[in-house]
């Protein structure tokens, strides 16, 4: 169908823009590491996004692309939990990491005499083992809570399908989706919530800097502080948008996950709101850094 190729277009669209990007963040610090160069703590937080950022793309793209070709159900039930479960933990690792990443920012950008003065010496040695806390955490939740839902101990002959085009998910009738779903959304919630509180902070301290120096006439000063500024607006941006793509696609996600009959679009929209954050946010990170941005224009010149 003439809808099922554009939606092919898209998503083909969606993710080679995406991989583009957070390959080019990836690369980038990696080089860095191997010239013998220490990463900064906030490239160690943008590496670990765009590695989460990728798995997202890759997880759901492929698929989708796939199913707007019209094969479907190509998965088999083995195939069909891993990608479910590498998606899973991508996305919630992506959400995790963002939300380090505003909480960082918070932490950097207060003012010296604030209660995070403290913190901002002992942060840079927290976020490379924050960052794989994160991993680990989602990695072992998502396994046990996959696990539960399709334990075999739990499946009789009443079973409920749940359609996602490139496969089915098999659960007992019994199973309770509702109770699965505020469980399985707890650590999302809480995240989310941290960043809008966040947001709100940062928001207000940029309001109290620019009431503070709107007076002052030196050049020097607000040279001095644009970076951080530069920076704060880049993440504002980021929460925004994740915040936004998330409650649409956790709104429709649980609508598909309630209801017993496929539809190809919404699970196909479902998916394409998903993965615009991961698309995106790599060049919202490269734009508001300097040095990334350095990097990306010379390579893109070549």
């Amino acid at each position: 169908m003439f809808s099922d190729l554009i939606l092919g277009i898209l998503f083909l669209i969606q993710m080679g823009v995406g991989i583009l990007g957070n390959f080019f963040l990836l690369g980038l610090h990696s080089y860095t590491l191997l010239i013998g160069h220490s990463l900064r703590p906030i490239e160690c937080i943008f590496a670990h996004l765009a590695l989460a950022n990728s798995k997202v793309l890759l997880s759901k793209g492929i698929p989708q692309m796939i199913v707007c070709l019209g094969i479907k159900n190509f998965l088999n039930h083995v195939g069909c939990k891993l990608i479910l479960y590498l998606h899973s933990v991508a996305r919630s690792v992506s959400l995790s990491i963002t939300c380090l990443l505003s909480g960082f920012q918070v932490i950097i950008i207060s003012p010296s005499n604030s209660k995070w003065t403290d913190l901002k010496i002992q942060i840079p040695k927290c976020i490379v083992p924050s960052c794989f806390f994160c991993w680990c955490f989602y990695l072992l939740i998502n396994f046990t809570l996959l696990g539960t839902m399709h334990n075999s101990r739990y499946l009789t002959n009443n079973i409920k399908m749940w359609h996602l085009g490139y496969c089915s998910v098999s659960a007992p009738a019994s199973f309770n989706a509702k109770l699965f779903a505020i469980i399985y959304s707890i650590p999302d919630v809480m995240c989310v919530v941290f960043m809008i509180w966040s947001s709100a902070y940062l928001v207000l301290l940029l309001h109290r800097h620019h009431q503070q120096v709107k007076h002052i006439h030196s050049c020097h000063l607000s040279l001095r502080t644009f970076p951080e500024i530069r920076a704060t607006y880049a993440i504002l941006l980021l929460v925004s948008t994740y915040v936004c793509f998330y409650s649409i696609n956790s709104g429709l996600s649980f609508y598909l996950f309630k209801i017993d009959k496929y539809q190809s679009w919404l699970v196909a929209a479902s998916d394409l709101l998903a993965a615009w954050f991961p698309a995106i946010s790599p060049f919202v990170l490269i734009f508001c850094d300097s040095q990334v941005f350095k990097g990306w224009y010379t390579l893109w010149h070549r």
